[in-house]
């Protein structure tokens, strides 16, 4: 699964996109991004719901053993038998579960550096965006009219106090004229 959305991140890092194409080419990245994440979230949570089985499995191995101890130190050779057969059994289940948790934390690390890789790459194709670019030289720009006293439209608190006063006294006026509607029509009837 890790590999096709490795794939399809390089493949789309890799397209040569016009200037039109290049949002869609950064959702893209992004989207593939989101999908490692959750993929990585996955195999944490295989990898955590492995350690419970793997301590689960060393407590039944740790409980036969302490039954064929307990057997034989009463000599009923029969239960020994059956506490040797099933140590047997969690010691083997034991080694699979040893082996398997190794695997899915060498497969985690491989995930966690290619999330990480391609966070980078994202990062890097967002910085490089030439609308980005200019938003940021725009936004340099209201600084700069703002550190001279000038004001942004919208940022300004006085307009901003202003227009809801207003807005606040359309309202009232519509109030105003619905109810002197209302009250000429119970005149009427």
């Amino acid at each position: 699964m890790f590999d096709r959305l490795r794939d399809a991140f390089r493949a789309a890092l890799d397209a040569a996109a016009p200037p039109g194409d290049l949002r869609d080419l950064t959702r893209q990245m992004r989207d593939a991004v989101i999908e490692a994440k959750v993929a990585v979230r996955e195999l944490q949570e295989a990898r955590s719901r492995t350690e419970q089985e793997l301590a689960l499995e060393r407590q039944r191995l740790a409980d036969a053993e302490r039954r064929g101890r307990l057997a034989s130190e009463i000599q009923d050779q029969e239960t020994v038998e059956v506490a040797a057969r099933f140590v047997k059994r969690h010691q083997e289940r034991v080694g699979v579960l040893d082996r398997k948790l190794a695997a899915q934390a060498d497969e985690l690390a491989l995930a966690e550096r290619d999330l990480a890789e391609m966070q980078a790459q994202l990062t890097a194709a967002g910085k490089s965006r030439p609308a980005a670019a200019a938003g940021g030289s725009a936004e340099r720009a209201w600084r700069d009219l703002e550190a001279a006293g000038g004001s942004r439209p919208g940022a300004d608190l006085k307009d901003e106090l202003l227009k809801s006063e207003m807005d606040r006294a359309a309202r009232e006026a519509a109030a105003d004229q619905q109810l002197a509607e209302l009250k000429k029509k119970l005149r009427k009837e």
